[in-house]
């Protein structure tokens, strides 16, 4: 299928933060979204099943610092950030993405008149992890671009290839041409200490300096396994972020955040701020999940999402935990939470060693172990502690076979278990998982509803939607009326045609 390894890592569940009255800058767009940190994780790790990891220090070849700008300096000048900057800054890229804009004048909107279209230009930061021309970035960076070019720190431009792009993790990857633009070195956020040196690497003017250049700020890490929420209305999560004062403006979303030996311990993603620019409260992406997530896009185009068969408990009294831990509400039979013998009831205390003080630890800790991990958890039940392993199987819509009916329009099959995992309020009928532009238009549907009846024929399965919108498209005038479940909600949607 597509190049890298299996086995990756990413974030699953959306958690539900109360609000602070504090801006979250997208740094790249410049988007707000009002925001809260939930604290940080104990330090805590016991041994896990670590997913193979594609892209190594040991799998690249090891930037040499030069003589003349770094070695033959004095020690006083021999700074973590000039180290960092000599080894990192050749590996760091700007993006300049295009995307096309429907626009509509009030009389084009009453008279139902075509609109005009415009390019919207937007720009970013990125690095490149191996010497094949794979770069990563923010998935907020590409988000529906057209086109997407690549500069390097010498000017020259490479049109990019998306390979795929996640939302929820806010990550995506770019292919360039092999060998044009050299493999940053590669580090681990494992083990990060809060205090030590950092610095974010990026092009926060957009060449608006007319320069191509990445540049460097310094600080240090602030805070590890800090949790924002965006409330933009996007589904994005950032949980398990690292926190650093080093500034971070637009332009530098998608570049690297390293250490004191030049290594690339994160991706940059974000900024809490009243003011819109840096005000010292930067949040990278852990590297260890970001080059998980893009082995997953290289080798499936998507990340699979870990799913055990457990609806959780949240937001409780609890006497042991600020937050309330997470608590099993339910087991689905035939689940890997039934055969690990998890109960309705058992509060989860800990997953591969490490504390769980709510629902977002939880998710979080399943997905940095990756789909087809096993997992130790550790939970109470009936005031005795326990253990068990946890095998961890991708999500049902996941896995679920998809039925193209309409070109950009794929449907699966609702089971019970896609209905748990999407807390739907049926458990039958055709889920929407994908909608493209000009379904979404001609249809009106949108990722998530269910169809349960095409002109009043019940419709079970993802199959029978395919049949009779087949069916549908061949008698009368192609025209078809949708029964839907939105929600809580269920209700029909404007006849259109399927021709």
């Amino acid at each position: 299928m597509r190049e890298g390894n299996r086995i990756g890592r990413t974030i699953r569940a959306v958690a539900r933060v109360l609000v602070a009255a504090t801006v979250l800058v997208f740094a790249g767009l410049g988007v707000g979204a009002v925001v809260t940190t939930l604290g940080e994780r104990p330090a805590e790790v016991a041994e896990s099943e670590p997913a193979h990891n594609p892209f190594t220090r040991t799998s690249l070849a090891e930037p040499a610092l030069a003589p003349q700008s770094v070695a033959d300096i004095s020690d006083a000048r021999r700074t973590p950030t000039v180290v960092a900057a000599h080894r990192v800054l050749p590996s760091v890229v700007s993006l300049r993405t295009e995307r096309t804009v429907q626009t509509q004048d009030v009389l084009g909107r009453f008279f139902s008149r075509g609109g005009r279209s415009r390019i919207e230009a937007g720009l970013g930061s990125g690095f490149a992890i191996d010497n094949e021309g794979t770069i990563v970035t923010n998935a907020h960076v590409v988000s529906g671009a057209d086109r997407i070019e690549v500069v390097d720190a010498g000017g020259q431009r490479f049109e990019a290839q998306l390979v795929g792009s996640d939302e929820l993790s806010d990550l995506a990857v770019l292919r360039i041409p092999p060998n044009r633009v050299p493999a940053a070195p590669l580090g681990t956020s494992s083990n990060l200490l809060i205090g030590e040196p950092a610095v974010a690497l990026g092009n926060p003017s957009g060449n608006a300096l007319r320069n191509t250049e990445a540049t460097v700020t310094s600080g240090v890490v602030s805070g590890l396994g800090r949790d924002i929420q965006s409330g933009s209305g996007r589904e994005v999560l950032y949980a398990d972020m690292i926190q650093t004062d080093a500034s971070i403006n637009p332009g530098n979303s998608g570049g690297p955040l390293a250490n004191a030996d030049g290594e690339v311990i994160g991706v940059n993603s974000s900024i809490l701020s009243r003011s819109g620019g840096s005000e010292g409260l930067g949040f990278a992406i852990p590297i260890d999940r970001a080059l998980l997530v893009a082995a997953e896009l290289l080798e499936f185009g998507r990340v699979r999402r870990p799913w055990v068969g457990v609806q959780i408990l949240t937001y409780r009294q609890d006497p042991g935990s600020v937050f309330g831990r997470p608590l099993v509400d339910e087991v689905l039979e035939g689940t890997p939470a039934a055969e690990a013998g998890l109960r309705a009831g058992d509060e989860i205390l800990a997953l591969n060693g490490r504390v769980i003080n709510h629902d977002l630890d939880w998710q979080v800790g399943l997905a940095d172990a990756g789909v087809g991990a096993t997992v130790d958890v550790s939970f109470r039940r009936g005031g005795q502690e326990m253990r068990t392993r946890l095998r961890l199987d991708e999500v049902p819509s996941g896995r679920a076979e998809r039925v193209e009916v309409v070109r950009g329009l794929q449907l699966i099959t609702v089971t019970p278990q896609v209905s748990q995992e999407r807390d739907l309020a049926v458990e039958f009928g055709a889920f929407v998982v994908s909608v493209g532009d000009a379904a979404r238009r001609g249809t009106g549907l949108r990722e998530g509803d269910v169809i349960l009846s095409i002109n009043r024929n019940e419709v079970r399965s993802a199959e029978d939607a395919g049949e009779l919108f087949e069916y549908f498209s061949r008698v009368r005038d192609g025209s078809v009326q949708l029964y839907i479940g939105r929600g809580t909600e269920s209700g029909y949607l404007r006849t259109f045609r399927v021709r």
